[in-house]
């Protein structure tokens, strides 16, 4: 299966949602709409670009929902919605949750809310009483007590990192990726989504035989950015 990375906004809020609704063409399984966020730090520098370009488009996180209510009423994907915790916090964590709800949306990807804050933000508790997959992120230095830990509370799928440093296209995969998920798999019984530096069709297909769940972002968007024309066949292309 394939998940796929967009940035809400960019390069417009009309182009994304060609983007999006070309991507469901293909028949990936998931699409991760990223709400912009002036710091994102866990991403590289094609998606820290597209965040920038959308703030300065003046892309807001009503304009976000909405754009993901039209969507979610147009295809069948399960769409996820990816930020920053400020981003729901500033918001409204509730009302941001119900809204996503009222969006049908799938669940939520959000890297710096760690369990370990649940009793003071209540983030857990909040997706599970409006029916929104709270994401689990896993990184390669994940230690076993963190493992179990998360291994209580994901529900949907669990995001693995497949390397160290932030995102955006490398030029091959983790050498340790077998052994990592299968340690990974001992605690967490749910599917594994693979994410983190995925550039080639080769390594879309090495990294499906071990985990359940392909994660392609900023190579969407490079893709994007490098055709001078048939920008969206090209994302087609490469999907299909």
């Amino acid at each position: 299966m394939k998940m796929t990375h967009v940035v809400a906004g960019y390069p417009g809020m009309i182009e994304c949602e060609k983007i999006i609704l070309a991507m469901a063409e293909t028949g990936v399984s998931f699409i991760e709409i990223q709400i912009p966020f002036s710091d994102p730090i866990a991403d590289g520098p094609t998606i820290m670009e597209a965040n920038k370009r959308a703030l300065l488009n003046g892309v807001t996180t009503e304009d976000c929902l909405k754009l993901i209510k039209r969507i979610t009423k147009k295809i069948k994907t399960p769409i996820l919605i990816m930020t920053y915790f400020n981003i729901p916090f500033r918001y409204g964590l509730e009302k941001f949750c119900k809204k996503a709800r009222e969006a049908d949306v799938y669940g939520l990807i959000i890297p710096d809310i760690p369990i370990n804050e649940e009793k003071h933000e209540h983030y857990l508790e909040n997706c599970k009483k409006h029916g929104l997959h709270a994401i689990q992120i896993i990184s390669p230095i994940t230690p076993p007590t963190r493992l179990k830990k998360i291994a209580k509370v994901a529900t949907g799928f669990v995001y693995c990192v497949s390397t160290f440093g932030t995102t955006g296209e490398k030029n091959k995969l983790n050498p340790k990726l077998n052994s990592y998920l299968k340690k990974i798999r001992r605690y967490i019984k749910i599917p594994l989504a693979l994410g983190f530096g995925i550039s080639n069709k080769q390594q879309i297909s090495t990294a499906s035989k071990h985990a359940d769940i392909v994660v392609i972002g900023s190579k969407i968007i490079n893709l994007y950015n490098s055709c001078a024309n048939g920008k969206i066949s090209a994302i087609k292309n490469f999907l299909l």
